[in-house]
Parts: C-alpha cells; structure tokens; sequence
C-alpha cells in the first residue's frame, strides 16, 4: 500500500548493492511514495552489484562516487540538484565496511591501519556528506537524513570488532550535526538501529546466521526486514515526522530492550543440557 508521504520530494541514495540491501529496498519504496531521487556507490561497487537494474526500475540516475572523498560528494550533491530540479529533501547513508572484520582480525589484535580506513568509509563519510551538503546549501530547509547504525554502538557483540566503535562514532556525529542543523534549518538528522539483517555484504560475516537466530528468539516482533527498515526510512523522510531529530532510532523487533525471553532461554536449556550429556560442561565451570 502507498500513502504518497513522498510525492514531490527529491533525495540521494547512498550504498545500494543489490536486490538485498536496505538501500536498494529504501529507494525502492521511496520511489512508490512519489520521490524521485539519485542513487550513488562506488565504482568497484556498482561493478559486482545490479545498481543499473534498480535505477531502470526508478527512474533515477546513478552517480559513482567515494564516499570519503570530498571532492566526490561534491560532485554527488551538485550533479543531483541539477538532474532532480532543486535542493535534496533527503538523504540516505547506508554505507559500512570493516576489514579488520573480513580479516577475521579479533578485537584484541585489530590493524589500525584497517581501523582507520573502516572509521572514514563507515563514519567519517557520514561527516564529511553532512559537511560537505551544508557548506553548498544543499539541503532544503525541514530535510530528512539518515544514517544506518547498530545496536553494538552502545553494546559489546562478540566478534562485531571494530565496527562497534565506528557505529558509536556514526551515531555521535548525527547528534552533533543534528544540533547545528535543526537550529539553522530545521533539518532532521537521525540513526536508525537496525536488527541482524540478512544482506549480501552481512552473509560474509562469520556467524551471522548464529546472531541472527539469537536476536530473532529474543526480539517480541522478531527481527525487522530489510523491507520494513525501509517502510521506517520512508516515514522519517516523510513530513511525518518533523520534530524527531538528533536520535538512534532502535527499529529491531524490541531486541534493544530485551534481556532474557523464553524463546532464547529455551533453546540455551536445550544446548546446556546437550553439553552436559556430552560431559562438555559441569556447574563448576
């Protein structure tokens, strides 16, 4: 069902792959709320994703460009103002990579030099998008950004490494420039939290499929789908939603408030007693 919360409004789409991704799911629900918008990603990404078939399916027009780089955000915001007719009403980042996490590097023995490279591609280009669309005035004044985040901002997932920490950073940015803003333009600038997601970028994670079993058994709505991330994404850019600013926007199914549930407890009795049977654990371990 559309509702047209977007009809007239322009924006950018950064970091859709492919047919899985919350970006490609989001562009394409905006577009059946009567956006139009341009789409963005690099150019090693747009050469192994199917970005062309969705900017067919949507009528927008797709421009590469790095995210870390100034100079290419520039031309992002310059050339979309151009194609779409005026300033960007909103903005999608849903862009995130970890080496270190790809490496299978632990948190105890990360690269810095890998850490600082997923700090800018995963954060830094959240600033420097932001940076970079208020110094040429590119956003129209009660615009709508996001940014896709993570629970592990705020706590400690095994083997979510470094990424924890960039989260953390992605969100204190949001923050910080959703005070500057709102106060000069009444613009909007939020995280969304989103549950284990099934993605292709999240199906080269070791144990995800692990995370996403527990947190679907913990969470009283289950996880949230890429569809319905993207059914949020559309009434935060909407007007719907003018004074919410400045918030990590937990969208998991309740996982973020949960400590314990049946469901998570039972399957832990099942596994404890199978360990105990096999003489793996003992109650003094």
């Amino acid at each position: 069902m559309t509702y047209n919360l977007l009809k007239g409004k322009r924006g950018i789409i950064f970091g859709a792959l492919d047919h899985m991704s919350i970006a490609w799911k989001t562009a394409e629900r905006c577009h059946e709320e009567g956006a139009i918008f341009t789409l963005s990603n690099t150019p090693l990404a747009m050469r192994f994703g199917e970005i062309n078939d969705l900017a067919e399916k949507t009528g927008s027009q797709i421009i590469p460009a790095d995210a870390t780089s100034v100079e290419e955000l520039e031309e992002v915001f310059s050339k979309s103002m151009e194609i779409l007719g005026g300033k960007i009403d909103f903005v999608l980042h849903s862009i995130g990579m970890s080496l270190n996490v790809r490496k299978g590097l632990l948190y105890d023995n990360l690269n810095y030099d890998y850490f600082l490279k997923d700090i800018d591609i995963s954060a830094l280009s959240f600033h420097k998008m932001l940076q970079v669309a208020r110094k040429m005035d590119a956003i129209s004044e009660g615009g709508s950004v996001l940014a896709l985040s993570y629970v592990a901002a705020q706590r400690t997932f095994f083997r979510y490494n470094d990424m924890a920490d960039v989260k953390a950073i992605l969100e204190s940015i949001a923050r910080s420039f959703g005070y500057i803003y709102g106060r000069d333009k009444k613009i909007r600038i939020n995280t969304i939290s989103q549950s284990p997601t099934i993605t292709t970028a999240g199906k080269g994670i070791k144990g995800m499929d692990s995370l996403f079993d527990f947190t679907e058994r913990m969470s009283p709505l289950g996880n949230a789908t890429a569809e319905e991330c993207a059914d949020y994404c559309v009434v935060m850019f909407s007007d719907l939603t003018k004074k919410v600013t400045m918030q990590n926007l937990y969208h998991d199914g309740g996982f973020s408030s949960m400590g314990m549930s049946y469901k998570a407890m039972k399957m832990y009795n099942k596994s404890l007693d199978q360990a105990i049977a096999d003489g793996e654990f003992t109650f003094e371990d």
